[in-house]
C-alpha cells in the first residue's frame, strides 16, 4: 500500500507555527471574527473553508493562522474527522488536537491543550478520509470538464462516425464507432465542436470552450486503417452524435489546495458562467481572463467586484462621475489554462455576471 509523511503536519502544527508567531503575524484582513468559538470537532463533510469561517472574518486566510508555509505544504492532507480545532486567543492562532478523556468539554482563553506530535506513516486510505478545503461535490464535475482549447485542437482527435443500428446519436449503453488514432488509450471522454471564449474588454479569443457530452471505453479497436473502432458508452450528459470528437479522459482526482492571494496584482473579468446561464451564485463554476500567463495557479483567491457605473452629477455642473465598484464575493480558482481559469465562487452577496470585475484581495 503506498504510503506517504505527515512531515507536513510536523510542520504545520510545530515548528512553522511557532516561527511564523513571532516573524509572521497574521494579517489586518485575517482578524477573527469577535463571536469566533472556542473550539470546534471536526466532523465528516467538513472542509477546511467552512471551518474557517466559524473562526475569521476572511475564510481564505486560514493558511496564515495555522502558521503554514504555502512551499512546505501544497497538499494539506492533515486534518481527520474527531479531531478538534482549538482557538487560541492568546497567540491569535487556530492550533490542531485531540479529544482525551482528561481534556474536559471545552477550553477558554490561553488554556490550549499540548498535543505531542510524533514522526509518523499514514496509510494512503487514512488520506482519503483527510477533509478538503473546499466542497468536494461542488468542483469534482469540473476537474476534467469544461476544456479549453487553442484553436483547431479538436481537428486531429478521434471523431465519431456512427451509432448503433444507424442511429444519429446514442446514450448511455449505447454503441458508438470512431476513426482515428486512439495512441493506444482505452477510456475517452467526448466533446462537441468548441464555443470561442471572448475577453470582455479587448473582444480577442482567448480559447475554445469545449462542451463535455459523455465518456466511452474502447471495446474493439479497429483491425485495419478503414476499420472503425467500436466503443461502449459509460457515461452521457447529453447525446452523442456523428462528428463528436475523442480526448483520452484525464486523472481527475481531487486535491488539497492552500487558498492564497495571487503574488502580483490582477484586474481580470469574469468571461462566462458554466452552463450558458446569465448569472450565478455560491458554490457554480465561472471563467475568468486570466491564466497561467498572469501568474494564476491552483489554490488562487480573488475578490469579485461589481463594477461601479458611470453617472452624470445633477447635483452641480452635470460633470462625469464614476461610481466605486462594489465587492460582493470571493472566487477560489481549481482550474487553470493558459489564458483562462475557472473558480468556484464560495461566498457571495449578489449574483455574478459576465464582466464583473476580479481583483486580488485587498
Amino acid at each position: 500500500m503506498k504510503k506517504f509523511s505527515t512531515i507536513a503536519l510536523l510542520l504545520a502544527l510545530s515548528s512553522s507555527v511557532f516561527a511564523a508567531d513571532e516573524m509572521n503575524p497574521p494579517q489586518t484582513q485575517c482578524a477573527f471574527l469577535p463571536n469566533a468559538p472556542d473550539q470546534h470537532e471536526v466532523v465528516k463533510g467538513d472542509t477546511l473553508w467552512g471551518i474557517s469561517q466559524m473562526f475569521l472574518e476572511h475564510a481564505w486566510c486560514w493558511p496564515q493562522v495555522w502558521g503554514m508555509n504555502r512551499e512546505d505544504i501544497k497538499n494539506p492532507h492533515w486534518i481527520y474527522p474527531g479531531q478538534i480545532v482549538y482557538f487560541d486567543r492568546v497567540a491569535g492562532r487556530l492550533r490542531l488536537g485531540q479529544t482525551t478523556s482528561s481534556s474536559g468539554s471545552g477550553t477558554s482563553g490561553g488554556n490550549i491543550p499540548t498535543v505531542k506530535l510524533s514522526p509518523q506513516i499514514r496509510g494512503e486510505n487514512l488520506a482519503n478520509n483527510a477533509i478538503t478545503t473546499i466542497p468536494a461535490n461542488s468542483i469534482e464535475p469540473f476537474l476534467s470538464q469544461p476544456l479549453v482549447l487553442e484553436e483547431n485542437d479538436l481537428k486531429a482527435a478521434p471523431r465519431i462516425v456512427a451509432a448503433q443500428q444507424g442511429h444519429v446519436s446514442a446514450g448511455k449503453s449505447d454503441k458508438v464507432y470512431a476513426m482515428g488514432d486512439l495512441q493506444g488509450n482505452v477510456v475517452f471522454q467526448v466533446y462537441r465542436p468548441v464555443t470561442p471564449l471572448k475577453d470582455p474588454e479587448t473582444k480577442q479569443i482567448l480559447g475554445y470552450e469545449a462542451a463535455y457530452v459523455g465518456s466511452i471505453k474502447l471495446t474493439r479497436p479497429g483491425k485495419t486503417e478503414h476499420e472503425a473502432s467500436a466503443f461502449l458508452v459509460t457515461a452521457s450528459k447529453e447525446e452523442l452524435t456523428v462528428g463528436d470528437r475523442l480526448l483520452p479522459a484525464p486523472n481527475s482526482e481531487m486535491a488539497n489546495y492552500v487558498p492564497h492571494p495571487p503574488s502580483t496584482d490582477v484586474n481580470g473579468r469574469v468571461v462566462s458562467i458554466y452552463g450558458g446561464v446569465s448569472m450565478a451564485g455560491q458554490n457554480q463554476t465561472i471563467s475568468i481572463n486570466k491564466g497561467a500567463k498572469d501568474g494564476i495557479d491552483i489554490g488562487t483567491v480573488l475578490q469579485m467586484y461589481r463594477l461601479g457605473d458611470v453617472i452624470v452629477d445633477k447635483t452641480q455642473d452635470k460633470s462625469v462621475v464614476k461610481l466605486p465598484d462594489e465587492q460582493y464575493g470571493t472566487l477560489f480558482i481549481y482550474r487553470v489554462f493558459k489564458n483562462v481559469s475557472y473558480g468556484l465562487i464560495m461566498q457571495i452577496t449578489d449574483a455574478a455576471q459576465v464582466g464583473d470585475i476580479v481583483k486580488k484581495p485587498e
